[in-house]
């Protein structure tokens, strides 16, 4: 299913289907820059499939960011990340081979910044 919801409205609450969005990424990135057997019409299905998943993570990524305490050290780089992702996001769908590889790099990107959340924000283990 590929989901272009700029607005958020529908992707709000579902949950992230991580694996199969990062071997997308993976075989994406391992394109040259004219993928034999790869239509224009298959081109941008996965330029939507790949925008689509980079605003829901972002989303969460963002919910994430403003749960940080004012002073954490991860509030700098988080802020990098989600204002290159709206920047990136801002563009609208990618068609063209680079442009869809740069969503894949985005997503990337977005996935790291939220590791590094869930890793401060889960509570320590209980002595």
């Amino acid at each position: 299913m590929v989901v272009y919801d700029p607005s958020g409205a529908v992707t709000g609450g579902l949950p992230l289907d991580r694996d199969p969005h990062l071997a997308l990424v993976a075989a994406v990135l391992a394109w040259g820059p004219a993928p034999v057997g790869v239509r224009a019409a298959d081109r941008a299905q996965i330029g939507l499939q790949l925008t689509g998943h980079a605003q829901c993570v972002a989303a969460d990524v963002r919910h994430r960011y403003e749960a940080l305490p004012a002073d954490s050290e991860l509030h700098p780089l988080t802020k990098a990340v989600l204002r290159e992702s709206a920047n990136r996001l801002s563009t609208g769908p990618a068609t063209a081979v680079a442009r869809i590889q740069n969503r894949a790099r985005l997503i990337q990107a977005l996935y790291r910044a939220l590791d590094r959340l869930d890793v401060t924000q889960r509570p320590a283990p209980a002595t």
